[in-house]
């Protein structure tokens, strides 16, 4: 059988599973070509089976799940919070939560495409550059561990009072500029030379943090660095033979992309295990931070159940420091996200979202993160990229499958000990991660410099210093914590975060220079990038249907004429220029 016409499909008769392979063809909405000439296997609006769904969606919830599960290894240090501390799997568990919630929502009545949305390491730089402010540098761990528990508790908690109220009230401008249509008017200031010095910055301004776990133990780290690189680069096209099960053949062995589908999760459960018996063969000295046991109790200390609630912590505080800085994450995510929709849509076989989805879709993240910030999960909510990238490597784009992969993660969020087990993750393997995650990051902002002149002079100037000064400031800065002295203490502590925050100074920067040295829209990029965010699709009328349409309710909003100039609704009609 053709391996481009067979799919996984998973069976669960006496509680074994037990793969199959079935013909494609025999469903009519599979293997089409989009406008683009990619091969789908499941269209946006296509509905596959229940039982295939569940397999689908977990594929999507093991892509999704390592980039949550890095952000609290650096969180919660920042916050004073100590290693063994089982309130790291509560942190872990409440973005698990909210990222269902909020990616349900999104797919649903949102911008409508299949995207998971949730804690982002874009908010992680302002965050730190929040955290290094003097009033909020941790004490020594001989200090912490002379305190109280309620103390001990207490410390990291007042900052993560601080983080809630900072993430959920400058969320509120996203908010703002997507449901105002303002992000329609503003996109066509978010350039190439825009985006690069603003996401990839994200990425590079953690490399100390990365090192930091990796050099716990670079043997392990290396080992993560060079399977995850085996898996995902070199052995994508490997298939290996898997049993399957069909009417006609019975019994057969069926080759499978297991390292294409899963790197990340083999590479993670190859040196966790190789840890294990470095573990119990006493490889490692006792408390060595590669060990498999040194936070275990963790686990036993954990909750079986556990809802996370608004204000669990307490309720956020709010400082105009810790609000502006925080615009600094913001304005990353919403550059990000107005990026991967239309490479979202072109994957699964959807028409370029329309100007009433972004708006929607931004407006929306806004309150994702809004709502993130008041269950205190110490982070916001973005796209993730790494989901996008899952559907182009699976060919499966639809909807309801990322509608069952927010149903895992909701299980999973209430499940306190699972969140648990990922605290467990001996730490150069995260360090690992990191290296490659991070670079990542920084690799798909500087993938915007195809859009542009390279050859350009003024476009070379523009890259350079941008990315370049808003390293060497807030390193400055953080090494002289005291240098801006203006005589008032909120200004001080804001232009300090300000400038302490690379993603801001360089997207400024950026933003400013690109759009204000002279230069031809050949040259900035701008006509290729035109092309690429083709924002303009025609809302439909009558009893024509859209990819874009809420799923209930079209009727009655079409027999409104009002609703038409609501530039967030799918009956939105904009002016023509």
């Amino acid at each position: 059988m053709d391996d481009q016409k067979e799919f996984v499909n998973v069976n669960l008769n006496s509680s074994e599973f037990i793969i199959s392979s079935q013909s494609i063809e025999q469903n009519k909405n599979s293997n089409f070509k989009n406008n683009e000439g990619l091969s789908i296997t499941y269209g946006i609006d296509d509905n596959p089976p229940w039982y295939l769904c569940i397999f689908m969606a977990l594929q999507h919830y093991l892509t999704m799940i390592g980039a949550i599960v890095s952000i609290p290894f650096i969180l919660t240090p920042a916050l004073c919070m100590k290693e063994d501390d089982p309130a790291r799997g509560h942190i872990i568990s409440t973005m698990i939560f909210v990222t269902a919630i909020v990616t349900f929502i999104q797919v649903t009545f949102g911008c409508r495409l299949p995207i998971v949305q949730g804690g982002t390491i874009s908010f992680l730089v302002p965050t730190l550059a929040i955290l290094k402010l003097p009033q909020w540098r941790c004490p020594s761990m001989a200090s912490i561990n002379e305190m109280s528990s309620y103390d001990q508790e207490e410390l990291w908690k007042v900052r993560m009072r601080e983080l809630s109220g900072a993430i959920a009230v400058s969320a509120l401008f996203q908010v703002f500029l997507g449901y105002s249509g303002l992000i329609g008017k503003v996109v066509k200031y978010v350039t190439p030379l825009t985006i690069v010095p603003t996401v990839s910055l994200v990425g590079l301004s953690l490399f100390e943090n990365a090192a930091e776990s990796a050099s716990k133990h670079w043997g392990i780290s290396m080992g993560t660095i060079i399977l995850l690189t085996l898996f995902s680069q070199f052995l994508t096209n490997v298939k290996l033979p898997v049993p399957t099960y069909s009417k006609t053949n019975g019994f057969s062995n069926t080759k499978f992309n297991v390292f294409q589908l899963f790197p990340v999760l083999l590479t993670i459960t190859i040196m966790w295990i190789l840890c294990a018996l470095f573990t119990m063969y006493d490889y490692f000295p006792i408390g060595h931070p590669a060990r498999t046991d040194v936070k275990i109790r963790i686990i036993g200390d954990s909750s079986w159940f556990r809802v996370p609630y608004p204000g669990q912590w307490g309720w956020p505080t709010v400082s105009v420091a810790g609000v502006i800085g925080m615009l600094a994450g913001v304005l990353a995510c919403t550059v990000e996200s107005i990026s991967y929709y239309p490479t979202t849509a072109k994957m699964c076989g959807a028409p370029p979202p329309p100007i009433h989805a972004i708006n929607r879709g931004i407006g929306f993240e806004g309150l994702g993160t809004v709502f993130a910030g008041l269950m205190g999960s110490g982070n916001g909510t973005n796209t993730f990229g790494e989901n996008v990238g899952a559907i182009g490597v699976t060919k499966i784009g639809s909807r309801r499958v990322i509608q069952y992969a927010s149903a895992l993660m909701l299980i999973q969020g209430v499940v306190n000990k699972f969140g648990a087990v990922f605290i467990i993750i001996p730490e150069p393997i995260v360090g690992g991660m990191f290296c490659i995650m991070f670079g990542m990051i920084s690799a798909f902002g500087l993938s915007a410099l195809q859009y542009v002149q390279l050859n350009s002079s003024r476009n070379l100037y523009i890259i350079g210093f941008s990315m370049f000064f808003s390293l060497v400031l807030p390193k400055w800065l953080i090494a002289h914590p005291n240098a801006i002295q203006t005589g008032n203490e909120i200004l001080d502590s804001v232009l300090t975060v300000i400038c302490s925050t690379s993603i801001l100074v360089g997207g400024l920067i950026g933003c400013f220079l690109d759009n204000t040295i002279p230069g031809t829209p050949e040259e900035r990029g701008l006509i290729a990038w035109a092309n690429e965010m083709n924002l303009t699709s025609e809302p439909t009328t009558g009893e024509e249907t859209s990819t874009y349409d809420f799923p209930i309710g079209m009727k009655a909003l079409r027999k409104m004429k009002w609703t038409y100039s609501i530039p967030f609704l799918p009956t939105y009609r904009p002016k023509k220029n």
